[in-house]
């Protein structure tokens, strides 16, 4: 109880503004919030749900749907994702709850022998079954391949993993007959190792990740939306801006789904303090529009309801806000 407390304090004080859901003006940057399934049944202090609050914004409630990462057994330590047994029914009750999109994670690790066929083939198997059951529940599934950045690899050590990754995965979602048009892609940008001796620049960040898309991803998928995968948010921002300032050609949509890099500060800035709520606040519209200008300019159809904005000078969907 005392956590769910903490919870709700966090999620309507801060990112709500007390009673209001979301904080004033989140909604011209952010078309998603992916939900805990705990945090899909919770209410805002004056009783209104968090989907309705959400939805009255035209702000999309997503659910996580995986229940976590186990060892691959046969493998170095290398991980599968669960969740499977009973997504199908879990699916249809979110859809009912109000939930319109849904989130799965594979994880990935890099070495010079990892990751292992095994585990790319296991988990991109795992990705693509979890995407065909949300698409027959109405949810549109967010495909998130993590490849975490632990290692001393190199840039173009992850940029050639992160192909292979990304090819096992399409293949996977084309044998289970997931309809390309009506997912989202959640991958990782192609960076150097945290350990590694030399650091990437954004430039090259940019360059190499749209180069992997570029190999890997079929122009059917309307949008990407790049992890932040413990970067911080000054880094997450700044190779966002570059690869969407990349004179380079990209068929999709590309933004951002960040959890750390737009939670650090606004928890800091609220440090469970009434008080600071405006400055949380401030500090999540700051974070969140760093990487999207505010002004709508187009919506597309067929598109779940993703109201597309100006960044650099280029095409891209609002943000998702992971972790409420």
């Amino acid at each position: 109880m005392h956590y769910e407390y903490n919870q709700q304090a966090v999620t309507t004080r801060v990112f709500a503004g007390g009673a209001r859901l979301p904080a004033p003006r989140f909604e011209k940057f952010c078309s998603g919030v992916i939900m805990f399934e705990e945090t899909l049944g919770q209410a805002c202090s004056d009783g209104t749900s968090f989907v309705a609050a959400l939805t009255t914004k035209g702000i999309l409630p997503g659910i996580k749907v995986d229940t976590g990462v186990v060892t691959l057994p046969g493998t170095d330590g290398e991980t599968t994702t669960q969740g499977l047994d009973g997504l199908d029914a879990r699916c249809a009750q979110y859809y009912a709850r109000g939930a319109r999109f849904a989130k799965w994670r594979g994880v990935l690790t890099i070495s010079e022998v990892l990751p292992s066929a095994q585990c790319v083939v296991d988990n991109a198997s795992n990705l693509a079954r979890y995407a065909a059951i949300c698409q027959a529940n109405g949810l549109v599934p967010i495909v998130e391949p993590e490849i975490m950045t632990d290692g001393s690899h190199g840039i173009e050590r992850c940029a050639a993993v992160t192909e292979m990754v990304l090819a096992h995965v399409f293949k996977a979602l084309h044998d289970h007959h997931v309809m390309l048009e009506g997912i989202i892609l959640k991958p990782s940008m192609v960076t150097a190792g945290a350990g590694a001796a030399n650091k990437a620049s954004a430039a090259d960040v940019a360059r190499l990740t749209v180069r992997a898309l570029q190999r890997t991803v079929p122009p059917a998928v309307p949008g990407i939306l790049f992890l932040s995968g413990g970067q911080s948010e000054a880094d997450a921002t700044a190779n966002l801006n570059e690869i969407n300032a990349i004179p380079a050609r990209r068929p999709w949509l590309t933004s951002f789904s960040y959890g750390r890099a737009l939670q650090t500060s606004v928890l800091t800035a609220w440090g469970g303090n009434p008080n600071n709520v405006a400055a949380a606040q401030a500090a999540l519209i700051r974070v969140s529009q760093a990487g999207l200008y505010h002004r709508p300019i187009v919506t597309r159809q067929g598109q779940p309801r993703s109201t597309i904005g100006a960044s650099r000078g280029k095409l891209i969907l609002k943000g998702v806000f992971l972790g409420i």
